[in-house]
């Protein structure tokens, strides 16, 4: 017959005294494997349950008094005066492991009034699906994809645009990068020995020049429909981009 025993147990891991106060029916000694085993149990527990206290970004969250904000400036040559985007940032769980910055709304300033009407409309569209919260980078690609029919221009860096609202997309694809939406894309040691390789073998060429060419790139290079960087050579009968590495060979 089992009776009935008070027993306290002193437990390192709860960090805390036990007191059993049932019938013990039966024992085991918990091994070493056991012991980890649950511990990272109880640690993915509390890391689900910290998660789900996590304020994610969502159109119901409250506009805090004051944002973060970054200003960039563009000079498209199709347009007469300068353009300058407001990004204002918020930030979630702030001063926590899962602090982040994250976009809640935008603005565009010119004296240009040509483009007033789509440039308001345009905000207006964008700060909306910000606050949406979810995965708003496709609004990058979405952007940088439109045209204009007059034709396009070379921006810095000898990059062409084909549209003010390319251009604009650009600018986003760069904050979104900052504030950790996009990963930036690094090329490894092997991809830069094989630019550098390639760089140094096209300007030991005598090539044409070419007018929009950006002298950081070697005479005669073309246009990348990649990075849409003046910056493709022909080497060994394969186009390969100096900028960020892309080439139709693979």
């Amino acid at each position: 017959m089992l009776l009935k025993r008070d027993i306290t147990v002193n437990s390192e891991e709860l960090g805390m005294t036990i007191k059993i106060e049932k019938k013990i029916v039966g024992y085991k000694v918990a091994t070493q494997e056991q012991q980890e085993l649950q511990a990272k149990s109880n640690q993915i527990e509390q890391q689900q349950e910290d998660e789900a206290n996590v304020v994610r970004m969502h159109e119901r969250l409250e506009r805090p008094e004051m944002l973060r904000g970054t200003t960039y400036k563009i000079k498209p040559p199709v347009s007469d005066h300068a353009m300058y985007i407001t990004i204002n940032d918020i930030v979630l769980n702030q001063d926590t492991e899962y602090e982040k910055y994250r976009p809640y709304e935008i603005f565009i300033n010119s004296k240009n009034l040509d483009h007033y009407q789509w440039i308001v409309a345009l905000t207006r569209v964008l700060s909306s699906v910000f606050r949406k919260g979810g995965d708003v980078a496709f609004l990058v690609e979405e952007l940088k994809a439109v045209f204009d029919p007059k034709g396009g221009y070379f921006a810095g860096e000898g990059r062409f645009m084909p549209s003010i609202i390319a251009e604009l997309g650009y600018v986003i694809e760069r904050h979104f990068k900052s504030i950790g939406i996009i990963s930036a894309e690094v090329l490894d040691e092997h991809q830069k020995e094989l630019i550098e390789k390639k760089r140094q073998e096209f300007e030991n060429q005598d090539k044409q020049t070419d007018a929009f060419v950006n002298q950081e790139f070697p005479h005669g290079s073309t246009l990348c429909g990649q990075c849409n960087t003046v910056a493709v050579v022909l080497m060994d009968n394969c186009e390969t981009c100096l900028n960020c590495g892309y080439s139709k060979c693979g």
